[in-house]
């Protein structure tokens, strides 16, 4: 086995870390959270040469070592544990053409904690047309370092980088300068007090409990080196501030050149339009209603595809495995049916990914965030806000994760709150079958009725989360309000790549953790409903042909198996319920799946498609909508209706039927009280404002 080699991505946000991480690692990549920190975590592997391998560390985006959010103090806490399995070998700063004097602040930060560290200059392909000259050799010189100037758009440099990586023992550890001049007796007394450790590790750790409060750490304890206040520690940090920046002005006025005369002013004409006070809000409006009409139009053939493949492989099971019986029933009712209702969506949640990372990676999203800071202000959200819910529409956790870099606590608490109504892609599936079931397949000026109400109920998710942040506002009486600071990215084309390797790569992340949950749930429930208690379940042909007659046997086996569904184990849970559920337009086998998608809002689909296709002895290949469609009350009324359905999508829309997503909210807050607070209030919310929709359109 070779060597591995750990390598830390270190950079400003925009900066092109992420074209550099997949330029490097490809697909293999992992994402997880740091120990003890529900921060994402992004691991891949790079392959140098001679069986070397290097273990690349995508670490979340920081301006400085002196850290503000809980997700840049994860850069700090890694850099001062030698002891750490992720502890780098060597770090690669990845800097852009437009902002290499910001990003060498950072640079020689980690130059003076003496790990070797290359510059990446990325988009190296822009320096003609912006009018940018490097003196590379020069830089090199000054900096005492290794510089890759690379292009992850036109795959320029990338070899080169990797053999820079593998030689990295090379790369001269030596400081950039000396900031212990900014105050000489302090930092001696300092080095007295600990004779054994680095100076400017042990300032980091420092000002770090200065600015962040007390941090994890392995090797240090400070706690008896207390010379200075808070406030001056602060002082000396922006004298620190002032000294990195004159060392590197210096270097750029004589390594960098730059002919002001050939920007253009392209991005200044967008931006006057993208984030205007009227035109903004219409232009991103558009843009999601086209986004939602292409879903729908480009996903249709290949869900039709997926969903009849699975139907008549559920049928050929039944009927190619020898001997039939109960072990081909869960086969084919329950885990090709259950699988079935997931992978039906991998079309349109794929889309949905594709376009979300178009407009990330072309720069247009924190255009969005900015705009909608705007709205933020006024219903007592933090202009950091924005940042959680747009990213609640992947997911609820990692949005939640995100509302780390709010800084006063009660509009982060806020924000926790509220960031569970944006409709994720858990819901899409939900959405997806209920309006195909209940919407018309028509369009009104091209626009697609079905579309239109996808919309919607995104809309209205983002609508109430607003609304509720501003209840919670009034509520909690928040005083405080912090700044909202956005960096605004240069425009640029989307890389293929990145973006095909994000789609890839959230998709599988959804289908394979929502598929072993539904996999699961999928064979509890065809267990249950396969089974049941007393005399009623077990002689189930003796009843249904004393009250009826049939005109087929297939009309009398179908009959026979909705009875001994009824009275399963499933059907007993899903009847007692059905009181409560009702008045929303909900029969029991509706309510079955409400319950089991509580584990997670996408069971939902999978429940029904294992309980409909327990409930079906027909030989025809039917798919789940079909069987759903079908599906009537006692007096022949469909369950299924324009009312019904509008009252299903709102209770969706609005509940909190997510497990995890509870787990992580009382990791956020470190207490059960506003996890149960968010289930009990949101789950109320959607069962009136279902009750309302159906009781008014019934």
């Amino acid at each position: 086995m070779g060597k591995q080699l750990n390598v830390a991505l270190i950079g400003n946000p925009n900066t092109g870390k992420t074209s550099v991480f997949n330029a490097l690692t490809g697909l293999n990549q992992k994402v997880g959270n740091y120990p003890g920190v529900t921060v994402d975590k992004k691991q891949g592997v790079c392959k140098l040469s001679r069986g070397v391998k290097a273990n690349i560390l995508d670490l979340p985006g920081t301006y400085s070592l002196n850290a503000s959010s809980l997700d840049e103090n994860v850069v700090i806490e890694l850099l001062l544990n030698k002891n750490d399995k992720d502890y780098p070998d060597v770090a690669l700063i990845i800097s852009d053409v437009e902002t290499l004097k910001r990003n060498l602040l950072l640079f020689t930060q980690i130059k003076d904690l003496k790990i070797p560290t290359i510059l990446v200059i990325n988009m190296s392909d822009l320096m003609r047309r912006k009018g940018i000259a490097l003196d590379i050799e020069l830089l090199e010189e000054k900096l005492h370092t290794k510089i890759a100037l690379v292009s992850t758009r036109k795959n320029n440099g990338m070899e080169g980088l990797k053999q820079l990586i593998e030689n990295y023992k090379t790369i001269s550890i030596e400081p950039c300068l000396d900031t212990t001049i900014i105050d000489e007796d302090y930092f001696k007394s300092l080095q007295k007090a600990f004779p054994n450790q680095d100076i400017y590790k042990l300032w980091l750790v420092i000002t770090q409990d200065a600015n962040f409060g007390k941090i994890s750490r392995q090797e240090l304890d400070i706690s008896r080196f207390k010379t200075k206040s808070n406030q001056e520690l602060k002082h000396l940090q922006q004298k620190e501030a002032i000294k990195r920046y004159q060392f590197i002005n210096g270097v750029l006025n004589k390594a960098q050149t730059i002919d002001r005369s050939k920007a253009t002013g392209l991005r200044s004409k967008l931006d006057r339009l993208l984030i205007h006070k009227v035109w903004g809000y219409v232009i991103f409006f558009l843009i999601l209603l086209g986004i939602f009409q292409a879903v729908y139009d480009w996903a249709t053939l290949p869900m039709d595809i997926i969903d009849s493949s699975f139907a008549s492989l559920a049928e050929w099971v039944k009927v190619s495995f020898p001997g039939g019986g109960k072990v081909t029933d869960l086969i084919a009712e329950g885990i090709i049916s259950g699988i079935g209702g997931v992978v039906i969506f991998i079309p349109q949640i794929a889309f949905l990914f594709l376009f979300i990372s178009i407009l990330e990676e072309s720069g247009y999203m924190s255009r969005v965030v900015f705009l909608m800071d705007r709205v933020m202000r006024r219903f007592g959200l933090s202009g950091k806000s924005v940042v959680p819910l747009i990213s609640g529409t992947a997911c609820a956790i990692p949005a939640v994760m995100a509302t780390r870099n709010i800084e006063n606590w009660k509009e982060r608490l806020i924000t926790i709150l509220v960031v569970p109504f944006t409709t994720c892609a858990a819901r899409l599936p939900v959405y997806l079958i209920i309006i195909a079931l209940v919407i018309p397949d028509n369009s009104v000026m091209g626009l697609s009725y079905q579309a239109l109400t996808l919309m919607g109920l995104y809309l209205i998710g983002f609508g109430m989360a607003i609304f509720s942040a501003y209840i919670l506002d009034r509520i909690l009486k928040t005083k405080h309000k912090t700044f909202f600071v956005v960096e605004m990215p240069n425009y640029k084309l989307p890389l293929i790549k990145n973006v095909l390797i994000t789609v890839i790569e959230k998709t599988k992340t959804f289908v394979l953790e929502a598929g072993k949950i539904i996999l699961a749930i999928s064979i509890v429930l065809w267990v249950m409903a396969s089974y049941g208690p007393g005399d009623k379940f077990n002689n189930a042909e003796s009843y249904v042909n004393k009250n009826s007659t049939f005109q087929s046997n297939y009309e009398l086996n179908d009959q026979i198996a909705a009875f001994k569904l009824e009275h399963s184990y499933i059907g007993i849970v899903g009847k007692t319920i059905e009181p409560l559920i009702r008045p929303l337009g909900y029969d029991w086998k509706v309510g079955i799946g409400l319950v089991a998608s509580f584990a997670a809002r996408e069971v939902f689909v999978g429940t029904l498609a294992t309980i409909y296709s327990v409930g079906s002895a027909s030989e025809d290949e039917e798919t789940i909508k079909t069987r759903m469609e079908n599906e009537t009350y006692e007096d022949g009324t469909k369950v299924f209706t324009l009312a019904s359905g509008i009252s299903l999508l709102l209770f969706y829309a609005f509940a909190m039927q997510c497990m995890s997503t509870l787990a992580i909210v009382r990791r956020e807050t470190k207490s059960w009280k506003w996890p149960i607070l968010q289930l009990t209030g949101m789950t109320a919310i959607a069962y009136i404002c279902a009750l309302i929709a159906f009781q008014t359109l019934k």
